[in-house]
């Protein structure tokens, strides 16, 4: 309940306050992005499987994040910036449906 609380008041604050992404971080958004949502649905996974840790799911939470940024940083500084963010994205959607489809399984059984 308490995070179902807190998601609320985020999306209320995001949408009330329209912060703005500084330029220099734009690129690491999305990836970012996707990052998070591979541990998020990692999360779910794990919960429906009964092996859920908050622990894990925190620090795969930064991890994940950590590791995306740093791999696009470094594509970037190397002038391939676009190819490893394409790159990141991929092997991510790739973990997040597999993720969505062992949700699916649990969830309909099917």
């Amino acid at each position: 309940m308490l995070a179902v609380i807190g998601l609320l008041i985020g999306v209320v604050a995001g949408v009330a306050l329209e912060p703005t992404v500084p330029q220099a971080v734009q690129p690491y958004l999305p990836i970012a992005l996707v990052a998070a949502l591979d541990a998020l649905f990692g999360a779910v996974r794990a919960r429906l499987d009964g092996v859920f840790d908050d622990r894990v799911f925190v620090v795969s939470f930064i991890f994940n994040v950590l590791v995306a940024a740093l791999i696009v940083f470094l594509g970037d500084q190397l002038g391939v910036g676009s190819q490893l963010s394409t790159a990141v994205v991929v092997v991510l959607g790739i973990r997040i449906f597999s993720n969505a489809a062992a949700i699916r399984r649990h969830i309909f059984k099917a």
